[in-house]
């Protein structure tokens, strides 16, 4: 293995960290610092200077100070001998002193190379090094949540015990096919194994069917915001952003697009769009975005639909035929002008604000993060935000199907073991379902370009 390099902080700043990482470390580093490190103890910190040998004049030039930190293997982040270099954070003295570390045996570090050493030297499955690039990148307090719950190990701890509890009947079932001559014999109980692949088919399925969630909470919840033309809908979205996104008018029809910005409530990001007010017209650019405005309500969770007055009996219908699996969130704006009247609009939450003064937007964030049901970020309830793990899980419960239909119905009244395919081919299945519940934890042999694809997304440093 190489040893390696890179630069893990963004430069320009006051301090800067280079990490080194690899069999040669600790000898690169001593030509290039001034204090010895031959016989530093693993986790310790060591001040010193930066320096270049100059070959004209014979003395050695001293580039900046530094802080090196010392980690032995296998106690460190990658498993290997690893040191990181604190010094000041200057484009030129970072440059200088990666050079030096270069002319010494050193090579720059591949995208995610630091923790493709740390998963191929056992100190972190594959899921869990998924979770440093989605750790780095989380931007709420939901998503690191989810992160550091993945890298804690919580997900591969959970399919750990599934694959036990496979691999333990899958066994028995090999067992049977070393006695294939004696067709009286039966290790494996095929109503426990009946049972079981239906306990685990549903833990799959429900680990599936939490990616939906999973990847809103990633991209941010959709919010799509809706409503007949100059109802405020452009105002209430630069209310909620804080910000003059929109172009506010009181010609009918300025919008004509889609507006699309995300704001954090309550730790949970959420994807606003603003739409093109619902009306008839033969303006043929509104009408394109007036089908834009009913492409938006698809693609939304939540809708938030903007009235002033008494909607029409067809606004109702129509609003309620395209919101009918959607959270739908009624909004009575400009209650600074309009009268108290009630409304009639059957049962969707009801928020009055005025979106131009600010009234009610505290009830209606609240509203809107009630819609959002997000589940209780505990340990023993994990969501999957990984399209990768989401693809395994999905052609795990396919394999796990196979199976349980080969063993027949799971009405214990109905069930004969007689019934069931033979044990070679549900024990195939059962090792295709072992095979990809390893795919996402690497617990097998992880083809390289899998790796590239995963390990690509990181930056340079990690």
């Amino acid at each position: 293995m190489d040893t390696i390099c890179a630069l893990a902080t963004a430069p320009g700043g006051a301090l800067g960290i280079i990490r080194i990482s690899g069999p040669q470390a600790l000898e690169i580093l001593s030509h290039v610092f001034s204090t010895s490190l031959t016989n530093a103890k693993p986790n310790t910190i060591h001040y010193g200077h930066i320096v270049e040998y100059d070959a004209v004049s014979q003395h050695q030039n001293i580039i900046d100070e530094a802080l090196v930190s010392v980690f032995r293997a296998p106690h460190s982040y990658t498993g290997e001998d690893s040191m990181e270099i604190s010094c000041h954070g200057s484009r030129y003295i970072l440059n200088k002193v990666l050079e030096l570390l270069i002319q010494h045996g050193c090579r720059m570090a591949n995208p995610g190379e630091y923790t493709m050493r740390a998963y191929l030297y056992g100190k972190i499955d594959l899921s869990q090094a998924e979770a440093v690039a989605d750790l780095i990148a989380s931007s709420n307090k939901a998503t690191h949540q989810l992160a550091m719950s993945q890298l804690r190990g919580h997900f591969s701890s959970l399919l750990a015990q599934l694959r036990e509890q496979l691999l333990k009947l899958t066994s028995l079932l090999e067992l049977e096919l070393d006695f294939s001559d004696h067709e009286e014999l039966e290790f494996a109980d095929r109503k426990e194994l009946l049972n079981l692949a239906n306990k685990i088919d549903k833990h799959i399925t429900h680990l599936a069917h939490s990616f939906e969630m999973g990847n809103a909470l990633k991209q941010g919840i959709p919010v799509a915001i809706v409503g007949k033309t100059n109802v405020g809908k452009s105002t209430l979205l630069n209310r909620l952003l804080k910000d003059e996104r929109a172009i506010v008018s009181d010609i009918h029809g300025t919008t004509r697009d889609t507006i699309e910005d995300t704001i954090d409530i309550k730790g949970i990001t959420f994807r606003f769009i603003d739409t093109a007010g619902i009306r008839q017209t033969t303006d043929q650019v509104e009408q394109i975005g007036i089908e834009r405005t009913f492409h938006a309500i698809q693609k939304a969770r939540i809708v938030l639909w903007v009235i002033d007055q008494q909607p029409s009996t067809e606004e109702i219908n129509k609003i309620l035929q395209h919101t009918e699996n959607k959270k739908l969130i009624v909004i009575k704006n400009k209650v600074d002008k309009a009268d108290n009247n009630s409304y009639d609009l059957l049962n969707p939450p009801f928020v009055a604000i005025s979106a131009k003064l600010g009234t009610g937007i505290e009830e209606l964030e609240q509203a809107i993060y009630e819609a959002a049901d997000i589940p209780t970020l505990a340990d023993s309830d994990f969501i999957v935000t990984n399209a990768r793990h989401y693809d395994a899980l999905t052609r795990a419960h396919q394999s796990l199907t196979r199976v349980i239909d080969g063993l027949g119905t799971n009405d214990s009244s109905l069930f004969t073991p007689h019934a069931s395919l033979p044990s070679d081919l549900l024990s195939e299945d059962l090792r295709d379902v072992l095979s990809i519940l390893s795919e996402i934890t690497g617990g097998q042999i992880t083809p390289n370009e899998v790796l590239g694809n995963i390990f690509n997304n990181f930056c340079v440093g990690k």
